[in-house]
């Protein structure tokens, strides 16, 4: 009888376990609070306890698949309840992040959470191959970049212009990433060192299109000193581009992101988005107009938050 018994409260655990698998988000959002046996009453008592408000219709609407969590709110609510229900992290993330992903199968060409998990962990290896880890030893006062789509709908290339203050003594030199469209080709790449910089040591990674490249200052900052500097890199070695994106690992200031197309490429509509990390699915979107003779459409994030922030666009 107790073996049968222990069978029987084991199911919920090996149902959430498949859930948490394999998805979907509804399908293991229900078995987490099946298997810790809280009502939703409950949970949302919890969610309050975790400054943050969802109605318990709507905790019902999201463990039935009828709604789905977008919000920024909401999705501070479905990070607050991977730990209330004892999940792992981004467990759920990660689940709302393969939906929108599904719903995006037609855009072929957007980079998927996979190949950004996997070019993360590209970057990764080659920063460490150069030395560079962290933020460097410097905090960034602001950023301006400009992206060029060519006549070939492509990612002909982009510019880069930092402003930045070192933190500590003896920063020389920074670690620029460009991370290619799928099927772009690294070592076709070029950089160039544009202001108050030189280009050092490159590397490439062929599988994932990240290109990481050192740029020296050419003098050593104290604490306290504030350097500008410019690069760009050529690229244009893959299809059709839909999106560009940057990653940001830690806060620092003004981000601003300026697309521009070739006149004989011009999209059909285009939209700004966030993205607290690659598991997690997109929020802040909402429509740019594209502008008359410039041919471009920009963000400006007046302070920088750890994340992604981004352009994407549609081709007729």
């Amino acid at each position: 009888m107790r073996h049968a018994t222990a069978e029987h409260a084991d199911a919920p655990t090996a149902q959430l376990d498949l859930a948490l698998r394999g998805g979907p988000f509804h399908v293991a959002l229900r078995a987490a609070i099946a298997a810790r046996g809280l009502p939703l009453q409950r949970v949302q008592h919890h969610l309050s306890r975790h400054g943050v408000k969802v109605g318990v219709t709507s905790l019902s609407y999201w463990q039935q698949g009828a709604r789905r969590p977008q919000r920024p709110e909401s999705l501070r609510a479905v990070r607050a309840l991977e730990e209330i229900l004892r999940l792992p992290d981004e467990s759920l993330i990660r689940l709302l992040a393969e939906a929108d992903e599904a719903a995006s199968a037609r855009r072929p060409s957007a980079r998927s959470y996979r190949s950004l998990v996997e070019a993360s962990d590209a970057l990764t290896r080659l920063q460490a191959d150069l030395g560079w880890s962290l933020d460097g030893g410097l905090h960034t006062l602001g950023h301006h970049e400009r992206v060029r789509i060519g006549a070939r709908r492509e990612l002909a290339g982009r510019e880069s212009h930092h402003i930045v203050r070192a933190h500590r003594d003896g920063v020389d030199r920074f670690v620029a990433v460009h991370h290619g469209d799928p099927g772009c080709d690294p070592r076709a790449m070029t950089v160039h060192a544009l202001d108050n910089c030189r280009t050092g040591r490159v590397r490439r990674d062929q599988d994932t299109g990240v290109l990481v490249v050192e740029l020296l200052f050419g003098t050593r900052l104290r604490a306290g000193d504030t350097f500008l500097f410019r690069y760009g890199v050529e690229d244009g070695t893959a299809g059709a581009c839909r999106e560009y994106a940057h990653r940001f690992g830690f806060p620092g200031g003004q981000y601003a992101l300026q697309v521009r197309f070739d006149g004989a490429a011009l999209p059909a509509r285009c939209h700004r988005f966030t993205q607290h990390s690659p598991a997690a699915p997109r929020s802040g979107r909402h429509e740019l107009p594209v502008t008359g003779p410039h041919h471009s459409v920009h963000v400006v994030e007046p302070r920088i938050r750890p994340g992604l922030v981004g352009i994407t666009w549609d081709w007729e």
